[in-house]
């Protein structure tokens, strides 16, 4: 009754360890996995492609619960389709990590008392080459180890002869066609780290600086103009002010002297400037701030640079040589000696920028670099959203998408390392500029030279979903698998990567586009929802986890949190919680076993089935429709959630436990029950496995005899439903709750056993009553049996004899305390909330909490009463 196609099965193993060891089982089965080559895709297969690339972590990382949480749903999401019957390709790779690495090596070098430029160039490469070898991609053993499916024999890295092919090529036609230049502009510039940084590499944190207001020109002819960053003054080239603020109309266009400068500078009138923002008044520095040079760009002004390369201030005069913060103060007391200084705030908290590698506070600085007129490329993959050629998800996240791709600024593109892919640009004695492409050769001769900078790692990985398929050659790889099907990211990186790579594919592969779904996630976080740092203290390695509780269960805790774009917390206990799941799923299937459940043979008739039987088949089937639908919209979170209910409460609580009467009984029923138990774990672990490889592979194999679930086929739903088994099945859990629920109440002990008359004559449970009295501890009533409490329920009636169960006068004293202990709390909410003056001067969240304890007194009232008035009398 579901759609059910196996491997040729041996014959099942019934033995399980009784306890469920992941440390045993998981590396073994993994390396068993790759040696049969269940990852590896065929480009020759007939069968339809589904192709995802793996977001290249970078070759100095190792795994975070970030890489753990985004390579589950991916993984979940290709094995699924390699059930399917899809030629399914998870291609693996890593990212050089220009600066990372760089400094990795950097720092090595240093111990030994050396710098990159002791060794040369040539060298210190050579020198990162071997790093990487020796301690790069630690973090491909760790993915291992979680159970990512990925084909191994395809594996990537941006710098290996074939991407590096890929970088001249795509860089030599963006030039030709003009869409690569190479200009004087402001860019995020690392004192530490000596390069051009991206502005994902910028990390903003509001630090407490100070806020000074200067006083320029003298009388009437000042103005005061205010700063965080000082020292930047010395750059000074103009004032701008508001065309239309009356305050400065005198001022525009004449010069006002510069202090602590022997310099005057203009006032100019620029529309951009915000005349309700402070005075009203702002210093312009072109050469140190973006909007800054954006002004001196419309009003030609001269762009000074008053700092080196490392933040040391190169202005002659008395701050020639301090550090860019020793010069801020020593400014601000220079011009404090001359009354210049009108305000002065400490602190000042605001928003600054800093390196994400090194931590150091970027500097904006003038520089000569490499650009990408993004223009046409951004029209271009905004387009391909809005027609609907790649589909965004959720689709809410679409907004922020639009918002940048539509608003992009040009990308600079070169830094200032040694490590990279280095820019093919040649430089003659004469002034010539050849862009050399991967198959010609560089210009030789006296005088020639390369460009001494490496781009920036993110241009590589623009082109990682066509160029590790092999572009620009036309391979069977290219042609089978591209464009991908799903690109699985954090929505943190949507601007960055996601649309670098959305311009490239569509400007290199002639307009197709790079991936048909862009599915964003959320961000992993504590337990409270705060962002991991190790600042915070609150950071995890997930390889603790795994090993303390399995693979499984830390993957199946990130998927049970991944709502689609939203961020997902996390804390220990939940992932406790996920490993008693794997453990329960073990328990089950080794009952099962024991007890003879099996696949062989077809599924009995539904007329030859219990309504038990036909219930939990009708519940199978309607759980894999649910948990197709739920993939096929990325939710991974109700899947999980869907699938978790399904095996714990329909399967394991109900099913496993009605079913073993039948068992115990034997015949024609007992065997019915065994073949549909086995259908029932057969399909339940084949849906679980996306999510949970390594105990649903052990546990599948035992079952069945089958080779490897891996392989086998994703179950389908047959259509089978029978609502009146779900009906039937729904009053019996309604009665036996309801009397677990009063002897819970009573005090009674879950094993203790009671005598019981039931009433079932005229109802769907009189087939059940051997499955009631076992789950309720329930024994036949005997000689002297008297009903001291009667519970109808869904047309049944539960008669219990009590007497002697529990001691009644004793129990009724503890409920009378309860109850006037909760008439107390009552009586006290009822009288802060009736009174006015309380509620006037009150906070709205405590008036909130009052009424919620008001709420809950009168609940225990209502609990416990029916509690008394169920006790036998005394």
């Amino acid at each position: 009754m579901t759609e059910n196609a196996h491997q040729q099965p041996t014959a099942p193993d019934t033995e399980l360890p009784t306890q469920y060891a992941p440390a045993d089982v998981e590396g073994a089965l993994y390396e068993r996995w790759v040696e049969r080559g269940y990852f590896e895709a065929d480009a020759k297969s007939e069968k339809p492609p589904y192709t995802i690339v793996i977001p290249p972590p970078n070759v100095t990382g190792s795994l975070h619960l970030g890489h753990a949480f985004q390579h589950t749903l991916m993984d979940a999401l290709t094995r699924r389709k390699r059930m399917q019957g899809f030629e399914a390709l998870w291609l693996p790779g890593m990212d050089h990590a220009g600066i990372a690495t760089q400094n990795k090596v950097e720092q090595q070098l240093a111990e030994e008392g050396k710098s990159r430029h002791d060794l040369g160039r040539e060298e210190f490469v050579e020198r990162v080459w071997q790093w990487k070898e020796e301690y790069g991609g630690r973090i491909l053993g760790q993915m291992r180890r979680l159970g990512d499916g990925v084909d191994w024999s395809r594996e990537r890295f941006t710098m290996d002869e074939g991407l590096s092919k890929a970088v001249l090529t795509i860089f030599k036609k963006l030039y030709e066609d003009e869409l690569i230049y190479r200009a004087e502009r402001i860019i995020n510039w690392c004192p530490r780290c000596l390069t051009a940084i991206s502005d994902i590499e910028v990390e903003y944190q509001e630090d407490d600086g100070e806020l000074v207001s200067i006083r320029y020109g003298e009388g009437d002819d000042s103005v005061v103009v205010a700063t965080t960053r000082a020292e930047t003054m010395l750059g000074d080239t103009a004032v701008a002010v508001h065309p239309d603020d009356e305050r400065y109309k005198h001022l525009i266009g004449r010069r006002i002297k510069l202090p602590l400068t022997d310099r005057s500078i203009p006032v100019v009138a620029d529309p951009h400037v915000d005349p309700e923002f402070g005075t009203g008044a702002v210093k312009v520095t072109p050469a140190h701030d973006p909007n800054d040079f954006a002004i001196g760009q419309r009003h030609g002004l001269e762009s000074i640079t008053v700092m080196d390369e490392r933040a040391i201030i190169t202005a002659h005069g008395p701050f020639q040589g301090l550090d860019r913060f020793e010069a801020r103060s020593a400014i601000v007391a220079a011009l404090r000696s001359q009354g210049r200084i009108v305000a002065e705030k400490r602190p000042y908290v605001h928003s600054v920028g800093h390196c994400s590698r090194c931590k150091t506070t970027i500097e904006p600085r003038l520089s000569m670099q490499w650009w990408v007129k993004v223009g046409p490329l951004a029209k271009a993959a905004g387009d391909a959203v809005r027609d609907g050629r790649v589909k965004i998800h959720p689709e809410d996240m679409s907004k922020r998408y639009f918002d940048w791709v539509d608003n992009m600024n040009d990308w600079c593109i070169s830094r200032q390392l040694w490590w990279g892919h280095r820019i093919p640009i040649w430089y003659g004695p004469d002034g010539e500029v050849v862009c050399v492409g991967p198959d010609e050769e560089p210009p030789t001769g006296e005088g020639w030279h390369q460009d001494t900078d490496v781009l920036d790692t993110w241009f590589s990985s623009g082109l990682w979903p066509f160029s590790t398929l092999g572009w620009p050659e036309r391979t069977e790889d290219l042609r089978k698998f591209y464009p991908t099907d799903v690109l699985l990211t954090g929505h943190d990186i949507i601007f960055f990567w996601v649309a670098r790579m959305m311009m490239f594919g569509l400007y290199a592969m002639d307009g197709e586009v790079p991936f048909k779904t862009i599915a964003l996630t959320g961000l992993v976080r504590d337990e409270r929802g705060k962002k991991m740092s190790k600042s915070f203290g609150n950071v995890v390695d997930p390889l603790d986890w795994m090993d303390k509780y399995g693979s499984d269960a830390l993957r199946f805790t990130l998927a049970r949190g991944a709502n689609p774009g939203t961020d997902v917390p996390i804390g220990e206990d939940w992932v406790q919680a996920s490993r008693n799941f794997a453990n329960k799923i073990w328990n089950a299937t080794r009952f099962a076993l024991m007890n003879g459940a099996t696949v062989e043979g077809p599924l009995p008739e539904a007329s030859k089935l219990s309504a038990t039987d036909r219930w939990i088949l009708s519940r199978l089937n309607e759980t894999v429709a649910q948990v197709d639908a739920l993939y096929e919209d990325f939710q991974f979170a109700k899947l999980s959630e869907a699938l978790y209910h399904f095996a714990w409460d329909d399967v394991f609580d109900w099913y496993v436990e009605l079913s073993k009467t039948t068992f115990q009984a034997g015949g024609e029923a007992a065997e019915a029950s065994q073949r549909v138990l086995g259908e029932v774990l057969d399909v339940t672990l084949r849906l679980l496995h996306p999510v949970v490889p390594f105990v649903t592979e052990t546990l599948w194999t035992t079952l069945t005899g089958g080779e490897s679930v891996v392989v086998t086929d994703w179950p389908g739903d047959s259509g089978f439903r029978d609502a009146a088994a779900e009906r039937e099945i729904a009053t019996l859990q309604s009665v036996i709750t309801e009397v677990r629920r009063f002897r819970a109440d009573q005090g009674l002990q879950p094993g203790q056993r009671v005598p019981a008359r039931l009433t079932l004559d005229g109802t769907a449970l009189a087939a059940h009553e051997a499955a009631i009295r076992q789950l309720l501890r329930l024994q036949p009533e005997g000689e002297g049996f008297t009903a001291t409490a009667t519970l109808p329920v869904a047309g049944a009636t539960v008669a219990l004899d009590l007497s002697g169960t529990i001691d009644v006068a004793a129990e009724r004293k503890r409920l009378a305390k309860d109850l006037a202990a909760a008439e107390k709390e009552k009586a006290q909410a009822t009288a802060k909330l009736g009174n006015e003056a309380f509620l006037a001067k009150a906070p709205d969240n405590v008036v909130e909490k009052i009424r919620t304890r008001l709420a809950k007194a009168d609940e225990d009232i209502a609990r416990i009463q029916a509690q008394l008035e169920r006790l036998p009398q005394a």
